[in-house]
């Protein structure tokens, strides 16, 4: 496995690469669940550690209240939300700010396969204090 240490953007750089890898292979136009099956195994190809579809704890004022899902937990450090949507919408971004609020992590990819060029679906978020 190649070794990305704990640098975030070493990270982002490696799941962009993979994220384009798949949409240039599948395109546009599938599920959701196609795009995760398919990055997680671009993942294993190039060595990408990652956690696929990370069970987060909700608390409420110190409570447990539920569970939520991440896509992917990359490198333990990068939350990554995947997207096959015609646009993305602000429910969408507000879903990643509240990953990254439950895991206390900094940095979230959101990427949206169902775009002509992946560059226009990826959008990173940054948790600010």
């Amino acid at each position: 496995m190649r070794q990305f240490g704990d640098e975030p953007e070493k990270l982002v750089y490696a799941v962009i690469g993979a994220a384009i890898e798949v949409h240039r292979m599948l395109g546009p136009g599938f599920l959701e669940e196609v795009y995760h099956k398919a990055l997680k195994l671009e993942f294993i190809m190039r060595g990408i550690p990652h956690k696929s579809k990370h069970p987060v704890a909700v608390e409420y004022k110190g409570h447990p209240v539920g569970e939520g899902q991440l896509d992917f937990l990359v490198g333990d450090v990068v939350v990554v939300e995947l997207k096959a949507v015609q646009n993305l919408a602000p429910i969408h971004e507000s879903q990643v700010i509240s990953y990254l609020k439950m895991t206390k992590h900094p940095l979230a990819l959101l990427i949206n396969f169902n775009v002509p060029i992946l560059k226009q679906g990826i959008k990173r978020i940054i948790l600010s204090s």
